[in-house]
C-alpha cells in the first residue's frame, strides 16, 4: 500500500530518524501505539505534520510504501511493521500529489472549457474544473478540488482538506479551508490561503502568495514577486529575483534568494503587540541566501541556529 508521511525539519518522526530511499522495519504495529504510521491521502498528513511546526520550521514530506500488513481505525491513518521511505517531496510536489489524489477519487465533477464561463461544485469529495479564459471555478465541499487553467481566471475553494490550483496568467487561486493548499503557477497571479496548517505556493512572475493561517507556509519562486505570511509560527520564502518574503506573525521566519528582501516583525513575549518591523536585503553578508531568519532583540537571527 502506498501513501505519504510527514517528518520534522530533521527528517524525524516521533524521535525516530528516517532517511530517503530506505526501508525500515519494527517488531510490532498498532495504531497510535507502535509501528510506523502514514496516511493514504497527502493532505491528511497536514493534521499531524502541517507545513510548519510550532517554531516556524518547515516540516518535510515523502511518498512511502507499506511492505507488510497495514492497520487502521479510520481509513485515513495507517501503521505497518515494514515501511519504505521514497524520495523527499518538495512542498510544491507534495501539494501536486494531494491535488491528484483528490481528482483521482472524486465522486462527481463539473467541467467547463468555454471562455467566460463558470464551473461550481458544492458536493463532498467533488471536483470543479475550468480551462476556459475569463472563467471561474469554485468549490465549497470538503475533501474537494477546484482547478482552473484559463487566462484571467479564478479558482476558489472553501472546504477543509481541499485544494485550489490555478495555472493561468493574471489569475487568482484562493483557499480558506484548514489543512488545505492553494497553488498558482501563472504570471501576474495571486495565490491566497487563510486556513491554519495550510500552504500557499506561487511560481509565476510578478505574482503574490499570501497565507494568514497559523503554522502555515507561503512560498514564491516568481521574479519580482511577494510571499507574505501573517500567521503565527509560519514561514515565508522567495526564490525569484528582486522578490520580497514577509513573515510578520509571532515566532515566524523568512528566507530569500540572493538579491531578494526579507521583512520580519518582533513581538512582545505575550503575543499582544508588535514591537518593531525590520527589513533587510539578502546580501550574502549580513543576511545569507536561502537561510531562514527571525527578528529578536532588534537583530536578525538565523532561525536554525537560534532553535538548535
Amino acid at each position: 500500500m502506498k501513501g505519504y508521511k510527514g517528518f520534522d525539519k530533521d527528517f524525524r518522526c516521533i524521535g525516530k530518524q528516517y532517511s530517503e530511499n530506505t526501508t525500515f522495519e519494527e517488531k510490532d504495529a498498532e495504531i497510535c501505539e507502535r509501528g510506523m504510521h502514514f496516511c493514504e491521502a497527502p493532505f491528511s498528513v497536514f493534521e499531524y505534520y502541517p507545513p510548519c511546526d510550532a517554531n516556524g520550521n518547515l516540516n518535510r514530506f515523502a511518498e512511502v510504501e507499506a511492505l507488510d500488513e497495514t492497520k487502521t481505525d479510520d481509513n485515513e491513518k495507517y501503521c505497518t511493521r515494514k515501511l519504505h521511505i521514497g524520495a523527499e517531496l518538495s512542498l510544491g510536489d507534495f501539494i501536486k500529489a494531494g491535488v491528484k489524489f483528490i481528482l483521482d477519487r472524486v465522486k462527481s465533477s463539473e467541467d467547463n472549457t468555454g471562455n467566460r464561463s463558470a464551473s461550481t461544485n458544492t458536493g463532498y469529495r467533488s471536483a470543479s474544473t475550468n480551462t476556459g479564459d475569463w472563467s471561474a471555478s469554485t468549490n465549497t465541499g470538503e475533501c474537494s478540488a477546484s482547478t482552473n487553467t484559463g487566462y484571467r481566471s479564478a479558482s476558489t475553494n472553501t472546504g477543509e482538506c481541499s485544494a485550489s490550483t490555478n495555472t493561468g496568467y493574471r489569475s487568482a487561486s484562493t483557499n480558506t479551508g484548514e489543512c488545505s493548499a492553494s497553488t498558482n503557477t501563472g504570471e501576474c497571479s495571486a495565490s491566497t490561503n487563510t486556513g491554519d496548517w495550510s500552504a500557499s505556493t506561487n511560481t509565476g512572475n510578478r505574482s503574490a502568495s499570501t497565507n494568514t493561517g497559523n503554522r502555515s507556509a507561503s512560498t514564491n519562486t516568481g521574479y519580482r514577486s511577494a510571499s507574505t505570511n501573517t500567521g503565527d509560527w509560519s514561514a515565508s520564502k522567495v526564490e525569484g529575483k528582486e522578490s520580497i518574503a514577509m513573515a510578520i506573525g509571532y515566532q515566524s521566519k523568512a528566507a530569500g534568494a540572493l538579491g531578494c528582501w526579507i521583512v520580519l516583525a518582533e513581538w512582545d513575549s505575550e503575543r499582544k503587540h508588535i514591537i518593531r518591523v525590520k527589513s533587510h536585503k539578502v546580501d550574502g553578508k549580513v543576511i545569507k541566501p536561502n537561510t531562514f531568519y527571525k527578528l529578536e532583540n532588534n537583530k536578525f537571527v538565523e532561525a536554525d541556529k537560534e532553535e538548535s
